[in-house]
């Protein structure tokens, strides 16, 4: 019989492509795989899935009142479930698998997707920020295995807790991704520069309202939003100022497929988060590695595990500063330097290569193998 594991996080599943690639790799190495999140009104349907899932329609869909409902019923359904292994993404999820897993005497895997008690969400709410490290203080020191999503978190977390995570970067699968969709048929313009800006988390303090606001010192641009966050209301209504209406388009958040065809047709991608807070100065953005699958060059803010993947392969460039007119001549030196682009285009064909699932995946297997 299969050993079954419950993996758990509190999105909505869809979007989470680094949970889907985990499933994926698990159940190719024989495991039984029943992923458990929760489901929103607006949430899009799980499709083309080979593994189980459940998702769970909660009362309270944010603050303090969502984190305990989904601890404590992801607590009972756990204790209710049958199970071989558990995997828990982020300390939001954390609580009820440690106590599961001691309850029930099973292993606990615990992947942290990024450092959760930096996000700015908490710096700026001490009180709140209190409860979540000690949640992790508690329990990270006691785990065996741990992942994270670049060495400079994993380094973190050593000096933290004396515990050093495996690093498991959210890199997509080499599977080949085709554009099937036009710009014409996308409904973007096809004599313009695409910039694209992408992901789940568009919230504050990742530069994105400078970036609508520097659209005001290009003529010969348009930024393409796609995704969900926290800003995008705000971003939204700078959008709608005399000189930047027409230049910046929002598409809701798609399905990965989808998003990709967005991402195909682009000429560049941003990523330009601040350092804020630690978790944003040593981020590692899953854009960054969608972007480069997708061939098209980075743009992005000065960060060290970004800066270390853009200047190794040579495939793209920094902002100088926040500034809306700094970032708006930047990107204009690059639109007027077709042999830039045109180097980093051929680079990129050389990362795309050497940075794939396949190849990170590795380290899962070689953890999760002595379950099977």
């Amino acid at each position: 019989m299969k050993k079954r594991i419950i993996v758990s996080v509190t999105n909505d599943l869809v979007t989470d492509q680094r949970v889907h690639k985990t499933c994926v790799t698990l159940k190719e190495m024989g495991f039984d795989i029943l992923l458990v999140g929760r489901k929103l009104k607006d949430s899009l349907p799980m499709n083309s899935r080979n593994y189980g899932h459940h998702r769970m329609k909660m009362l309270f869909t944010k603050g303090a009142l969502f984190y305990a409902e989904f601890n404590i019923r992801l607590f009972f359904f756990l204790l209710t479930n049958k199970f071989d292994v558990l995997t828990s993404n982020d300390l939001d999820t954390l609580l009820a698998n440690f106590l599961i897993s001691k309850i029930k005497k099973k292993p606990l895997v615990y992947d942290s997707h990024e450092y959760f008690t930096e996000v700015p969400e908490l710096i700026y709410r001490p009180h709140v920020q209190r409860i979540w490290k000690t949640i992790e203080e508690w329990i990270f020191p006691k785990l065996t295995d741990t992942f994270t999503v670049n060495n400079s978190i994993a380094t973190l977390f050593e000096k933290k807790y004396g515990v050093r995570p495996y690093i498991v970067r959210n890199i997509p699968s080499k599977t080949e991704i085709v554009k099937t969709k036009s710009r014409k048929e996308l409904g973007l313009p096809e004599d313009k520069f695409l910039i694209i800006i992408q992901g789940s988390g568009i919230n504050v303090q990742r530069g994105t309202e400078e970036v609508v606001e520097a659209m005001k010192f290009l003529n010969n641009a348009i930024l393409v939003i796609v995704g969900s966050g926290d800003v995008l209301d705000t971003l939204k209504e700078m959008s709608n100022q005399d000189n930047i209406k027409g230049k910046v388009i929002f598409i809701p958040r798609q399905e990965y497929s989808s998003l990709m065809q967005f991402t195909l047709n682009a000429d560049i991608g941003l990523t330009v988060d601040k350092d804020t807070n630690l978790n944003y100065r040593f981020s590692l953005p899953n854009k960054l590695f969608d972007y480069i699958r997708a061939g098209i060059p980075v743009l992005a803010s000065d960060l060290v595990e970004i800066k270390k993947i853009i200047t190794k392969y040579d495939i793209g460039d920094f902002i100088p500063d926040y500034a809306p007119r700094s970032i708006a001549r930047k990107i204009d030196t690059i639109i007027n330097n077709p042999s830039i682009l045109q180097k980093w285009n051929e680079n990129i064909k050389v990362a795309s290569k050497e940075l794939t699932w396949e190849n990170e995946s590795e380290i899962i297997k070689t953890v999760y193998n002595k379950y099977l």
